[in-house]
This record gives structure tokens, C-alpha cells and sequence, in this order.
């Protein structure tokens, strides 16, 4: 690990300076979006910094152990210091993803939509497997998480759901999720208990700062409301407070029914609008248009990112890197990191 390698200390305390002295000038505030991109870029800037520390640290303790374990032929010292090489060695790994996530947004919070395919409940319920799973990984990485819209299947699961993540780098982790993901298991819906195969798709897109220049004319907007739905009793919304946005010239539809009232409702779904269309933008800037287009695939046989087999064997294999594993329950309970590892380097390289 040096300076100009994995991790340019020198550039980035330079520039972390140059972010804090901005703060202090009396005419800070005079431009609001700007000021919050410099705040923005102060935290990012500090958690990378504080990610180096925390390896420099750890490989230092290391070193120490080893030398005291070698001199006492101590076991415990040595396993000691073995497990401090571990942390430094996952810094390191946080550090190397922080590189790989370089695009213009991959540090901003997401929108996560999952929408069950073809196959009734068994679908659905593949969904729910799904949004449970997202929601396991945001909580590992500390991710704020909010379900903002959902039609519920018939009998189990979600037809559809959507989540607003937050969180740094949300944007660049859950991006390598796009497209439709495989299950292969033997239904619990199945009297017979025969072995099915499900599918659902996951489109991600970024959560854009309010302040971002998109204009969005209020009469290419039809605006439906309805009844939020929900579980039964106190739950149930019995005011039109759900809102519908559809955008007539690029036929994108949002939906927000989690908020509770329908200010907020079509305060959100605005936020989503504008951030799917930014996102729309952005695809025809890129040279990486594809990688988000390409896999908005149809949600069946032959078009999965990702298989998730458990009978009759046990595996997780991405279609895209051939990165795979035994140990699907770990997968399915939120431990995506090699996965995405795997794709960012793919793509990277």
C-alpha cells in the first residue's frame, strides 16, 4: 500500500483540505447546491481517509504481534497477529472496491425495484426472497432503507417492490445487481413438491441530489391517486394518498404510496421521476450505455444475470463473471460483497 497505488493519501488529504477550507469562507452558503456537493465530497473524502487509517493500523499491529510472538514463541500472539492481518486485509478489500467505484453516481444513494416474472406465487414469493436479501446486505453496510411502493402477489410475496437506499456508494454496490435473477428449488406452494423455476428482474437506478438541473414540464405529467394498500386494520390508508406519476414523453411511471400523506407521496415520486430521468441521460453519455440497458431483459428462461439453485444441489453462479458458490443461504441472507466484487472488476476491466 502506497501513496499513488491502491490509495493516493497525498491527493486526497490535498484535496480534503482544499473541501474543508471552502466550508469556512463566509460566502459558502451563497451557492446551496454547491456547498452541499463540497459537504458531500468532506464525508466521502473522510471515510476514505479513515478507511486507510484503519489498514495502516492494522498491518502496523500486525507486524508488532508477529515480532513478539517470534521472540516469546507465543501461539496466541501469533493468532493474534494473524487475525489483525485479516482486518487489514479486509480495509484493503473496502479500499479496492472504493476504487472500482469511480462513475459519476456510484456514491449516491438508490432506488431498487424488483419485479416478479412469469410463474404466480411462486414468483412472488422469489421477490420477497429478493427484498429481503437487499435489505440484509443495505444492514450489513449500514444502509438506511425504505419500502416507498409494492403491489403485493396473490397468496405470498410482492408482483412488485421498490426501495430508496441510503447510504454512501449504495448506488455503486447495488448497480451490479441489474437484470433478472434465477430460483430453482422445490416449491413450498407445490402440494406434489415438485422442483420449480422462478424468476424476477432488479433494476437499480441512482438517487440524484433534489438540486440536480432537471426540468420536468408538469403538463407531460398525468398524476393518478389511489388507495395505499397494506396488511388489514390501522394499516390501510383509507384516504386516496397513494400517487401514480406517469411522464408522457418518455412513458416512465413511478409510484410512491409509503408516505402518509399525498404531499409527500407525490413528493417522492417526483424525486424518482427526476432521477430516472437523469439516469436516461446519463446512458446516452456513457460509453457504458449497455450495462444497464442490456440487461433489462424479459424476465424468463436464458436472459438471468444469476442462478440461485437449491435443489439439488446448493449453488449461486452470476452468468456474467462465472463467480460462484456452495453456500447459497449465505448469498440469500445478504453476502453479495464477492459477487459485486467480481462484476466491478469485470466491467472495470
Amino acid at each position: 500500500m502506497c501513496s499513488g497505488g491502491l490509495f493516493d493519501v497525498e491527493k486526497k488529504e490535498s484535496r480534503l483540505k482544499e473541501c474543508e477550507a471552502q466550508t469556512f469562507q463566509d460566502t459558502f452558503w451563497n451557492d446551496p447546491k454547491k456547498a452541499k456537493e463540497v459537504l458531500k465530497e468532506v464525508h466521502l473524502l473522510k471515510a476514505q481517509m479513515e478507511g486507510w487509517r484503519l489498514a495502516v493500523e492494522a498491518v502496523s499491529d500486525s507486524e508488532v504481534l508477529l515480532d513478539l510472538s517470534i521472540e516469546a514463541g507465543d501461539e496466541s500472539t501469533l493468532k493474534e497477529a494473524g487475525e489483525r492481518l485479516q482486518s487489514a486485509e479486509g480495509a484493503v478489500a473496502a479500499l479496492e472496491f472504493q476504487k472500482m467505484l469511480s462513475g459519476p453516481q456510484d456514491a449516491d444513494g438508490a432506488f431498487l425495484q424488483i419485479n416478479a416474472g412469469a410463474g404466480g406465487t411462486e414468483s412472488c414469493d422469489w421477490a420477497d426472497i429478493l427484498l429481503r436479501m437487499y435489505l440484509r446486505f443495505c444492514e450489513r453496510k449500514g444502509y438506511k432503507t425504505q419500502i416507498i411502493d409494492f403491489t403485493e402477489g396473490d397468496g405470498a410475496g410482492y408482483r412488485s417492490v421498490t426501495v430508496a437506499v441510503e447510504g454512501s456508494y449504495a448506488y455503486g454496490y447495488l448497480k451490479a445487481e441489474n437484470g433478472v435473477h434465477r430460483l430453482v428449488r422445490i416449491s413450498p406452494f407445490d402440494a406434489n413438491k415438485r422442483r420449480h423455476t422462478s424468476f424476477a428482474s432488479v433494476f437499480v437506478y441512482p438517487d440524484i441530489e433534489e438540486e440536480i438541473d432537471i426540468e420536468v414540464n408538469e403538463a407531460d405529467l398525468r398524476i393518478d391517486t389511489y388507495r395505499a394498500g397494506g396488511a388489514g386494520g390501522q394499516k390501510v390508508n383509507k384516504t386516496d394518498s397513494a400517487v401514480r406519476m406517469t411522464h408522457m414523453p418518455s412513458g416512465i411511471v413511478v409510484q410512491c404510496q409509503n408516505e402518509r400523506s399525498q404531499h409527500q407521496n407525490k413528493a417522492m415520486a417526483m424525486k424518482m421521476l427526476k432521477a430516472r430521468l437523469f439516469e436516461r441521460e446519463m446512458e446516452k453519455k456513457r460509453a457504458e450505455q449497455a450495462i444497464v440497458e442490456a440487461n433489462k431483459k424479459d424476465i424468463a428462461w436464458g436472459s438471468q444475470i444469476r442462478s440461485y439453485v437449491l435443489h439439488p444441489y446448493q449453488m449461486v453462479k452470476d452468468h456474467r463473471t462465472n463467480h460462484e458458490t456452495g453456500n447459497s443461504q449465505a448469498v440469500l441472507d445478504g453476502n453479495l460483497d464477492e459477487f459485486i466484487r467480481q462484476y466491478l472488476l469485470t466491467v472495470k476491466g
